[in-house]
């Protein structure tokens, strides 16, 4: 495993715990249905760059363009979710249009993720 793949692995623990907290709050604060849907979005593309991962070094998936899908799942979720926990919290996004930008570029990093899949693999 190379050094990249490791800090991604440790992105995701980061992630997933983060969307555990984002979760509790939005159980325990009215009106934060911002957080749920944050959380949400952390914890279920956590688990995808795990996937990538161990998919990449199991090598069912191109190792290039897998590990850039998994690289899209966490900048693309966090900007989504920052974005959501910063309009809940300080009552502001980040900058216009960053939910939407994290959530065009998840759907990216999902077809680039089927391309890592579809794309023969170099030996």
């Amino acid at each position: 495993m190379n050094s990249l793949h490791r800090i991604l692995l440790v992105l995701a623990g980061i992630m997933g715990a983060c969307g555990v907290m984002l979760a509790a709050g939005s159980a325990h604060l009215a009106d934060a249905t911002r957080l749920a849907a944050a959380s949400s979005m952390l914890l279920f593309h956590a688990s995808a760059v795990l996937g990538a991962i161990a998919l990449v070094g199991r090598g069912l998936l191109n190792r290039a363009i897998g590990t850039v899908s998994a690289i899209g799942f966490v900048i693309a979720a966090s900007l989504f979710a920052g974005d959501l926990c910063l309009r809940q919290y300080a009552g502001h996004g980040l900058f216009p249009m960053a939910a939407p930008t994290g959530g065009t570029l998840l759907i990216v990093s999902w077809l680039v993720l089927a391309l890592a899949a579809a794309w023969p693999r170099r030996t």
